[in-house]
């Protein structure tokens, strides 16, 4: 610290290369005046150029890279819990979409625990009375058969296939 003395009343402190303060009268008054020399950036080991310490750019590249990683890595654990709920399946649902997996394991369920296929809205063809139909959705239809007071699911079917399939059409 330097001390210069400019008249009885009036001291200045400068302080450092950067900042200069003025204390008038020794009252404790201040004014601030700053006075510095540019800022210069800096040129990163990546080659960008900044303030700070480490690169922001490269470091909001990373984390957005790592956020992708969790990300993909999330899905892949959903869509391995999502197959592996099809062991459990008595037919084949693998290349039906979401909605319709959903709606016809509710069937299922449904006629597993002895509910008639009438509450589904199904229905006896009129070629073959052992097999039933019932609509998953507008475009789909549970292919079920039934043995004795027991309905056993068999397919789902698009409309499409139900409509070549089925004999009489």
């Amino acid at each position: 610290m330097q001390r210069e003395t400019v008249g009885m009343d009036q001291r200045l402190l400068v302080e450092d290369k950067l900042s200069s303060r003025v204390e008038v009268g020794g009252l404790g008054q201040t004014n601030q005046h700053q006075c510095f020399m540019p800022r210069r950036k800096k040129t990163f080991p990546c080659g960008h150029k900044g303030y700070g310490q480490v690169c922001h750019r490269c470091a909001q590249d990373h984390e957005a890279q790592e956020q992708a990683v969790r990300s993909l890595a999330e899905k892949r654990q959903q869509k391995m819990e999502w197959e592996a709920t099809f062991d459990n399946d008595p037919i084949d649902l693998r290349e039906l979409p979401d909605y319709v997996v959903h709606k016809a394991r509710n069937i299922i369920d449904g006629l597993s625990e002895r509910r008639n296929y009438r509450e589904f809205g199904g229905k006896r063809l009129r070629h073959n009375r052992s097999i039933i139909s019932i609509p998953v959705t507008r475009n789909y239809r549970m292919i079920c058969r039934e043995e004795g007071n027991v309905t056993i699911p068999e397919s789902v079917l698009s409309h499409e296939d139900y409509n070549v399939c089925k004999p009489g059409s």
